[in-house]
Parts: structure tokens; sequence; C-alpha cells
């Protein structure tokens, strides 16, 4: 409708007279509506391309108040013998996991591992994020599949590419299967990330380790020399 009132909004809608006026005056205050005051009233839609311009500012205007919020915050720093705690944390979502991954790396002093199980990780983002290391940073990428190892060797060349020997990483995700391996990322052998993805439903799940003597670090450790123990020189502890 290019415009209407309120009855015959609610005649369209199959929405009571008073939830349109309700609905309206929200819309209103959004910048997303126009009412004209006559007898009865008339109200239309912005056009999209104000309507949408609307909603993309007062967005960055909230993460613009967002991220000042947070600066302002002040930080509680842990006790010295709780900073030395060895932490493992969980993540969801693909985004949220891949934000996590790129922090990660981006804070690498000398060398990355990754080992890609799925190709569903292997975004561009991801493949822009590896490629923007920096340059003195060791990268290394396995996969237990041929063609995601070209796409690496292609895609970021400054890696190292391998195919893993690891046989974990060789199945291919069937329903069937309660989960698989998504990621496994390494940075200067102190901080881990492991992630596994619902072959049904394509959720991804993940830990996040810290610390040098950490259980599940060291255990990555020593699954990943023994992935790559050919090509690079990791050393099981």
């Amino acid at each position: 409708m290019s415009s209407g009132t309120a009855k015959g909004l609610s005649e369209v809608t199959e929405v009571p007279r008073t939830r349109v006026y309700d609905a309206v005056r929200i819309l209103e205050a959004k910048g997303l509506v126009e009412v004209q005051h006559s007898s009865p009233q008339q109200f239309r839609a912005v056009p999209l391309s104000e309507a949408t311009e609307t909603l993309r500012d007062q967005y960055e205007e909230r993460v613009e108040r967002l991220q000042s919020a947070l600066r302002e915050m002040g930080r509680i720093e842990p006790e010295d013998d709780e900073a030395e705690l060895q932490e493992v944390w969980s993540l969801s979502g693909s985004d949220a996991i891949e934000n996590r991954a790129a922090a990660i790396s981006e804070d690498a002093t000398d060398e990355v591992v990754l080992v890609i199980g799925s190709e569903a990780v292997l975004t561009d983002p991801l493949i822009a994020q590896l490629n923007s290391l920096d340059a003195n940073t060791d990268l290394i990428v396995g996969t237990g599949s041929p063609s995601i190892r070209d796409r690496v060797e292609q895609e970021i060349p400054r890696a190292t590419a391998f195919l893993s020997e690891l046989d974990w990483l060789h199945s291919e995700m069937t329903p069937e299967e309660d989960a698989a391996v998504g990621r496994l990322l390494l940075v200067d052998r102190s901080t881990m990330l492991v992630s596994s993805i619902d072959p049904q439903t394509g959720d991804e799940q993940a830990i996040f380790a810290t610390g040098l003597r950490n259980g599940l670090i060291v255990i990555a450790r020593r699954l990943l020399s023994q992935g790559v123990v050919e090509m690079t020189p990791l050393e099981q502890d």
C-alpha cells in the first residue's frame, strides 16, 4: 500500500486498529513512517532507500555508543596467582569463533598452526586474515583433504600447506556422525582453539585454551607434531 488509514491497515493486516496505532507510533519514532494529519490520519512508509540509510545510521550510532561504553569500563586485574591459571573456555557460533581465531592469530609472535577439518571454515575473511599476518610469523596450514590443501596453496601463498597424517581429519562429515572437526588452531604453542561442526545443523562449537602447560594444549602440540613432523620443526614435549 502506498498509504493507508489505521482502519485500512487493520483490514489488510488483520491486526486490531489499536495495535496499528501503537505500531505506527513506534515506526514513526524510528523515522520509518510518515503521518499526514488529516481526518482520518494517513500513514505511509518512507522510501526504502531512506529507510535503509536511517536504520544503518541508527545501528552505527548504537555500535559507537557500545564501543565507547566498553572502553570506559574499568578493568579489574586478577591476583598474580590467578593470572597463572590454565584456562579453558567454550564458544558458540561460526562468526564468534572466526573472530576469536583471528584475534588469537593476530597476537602471534612466532608461529601459527591451523589444521582445517571442514572446508566450511575456509572463508574469504579467514583467507584474508591469514594473508595479513606478520611476515615474521611462520604460518602452517594443514588438512586431510587434497582439495583444501590445493586451495590453501593457491589462495594463501605465504602458508606452508600440508596433508595431515591425522586419520580423524580424513573422514567425511555425514549426518550419522555426532560431530566433525572444524578447525584446530595453535598459536605460539601456548594458545589453542579447536572447534567441531554439527553435521545436521552446520552449527560450530569451540573450546579455547591458554597456558603453555595446559593439558589440552600439550595434547594438541603432540597431535600436531605427529601430523606435521616431516614438514615443520614442531617437537613433542
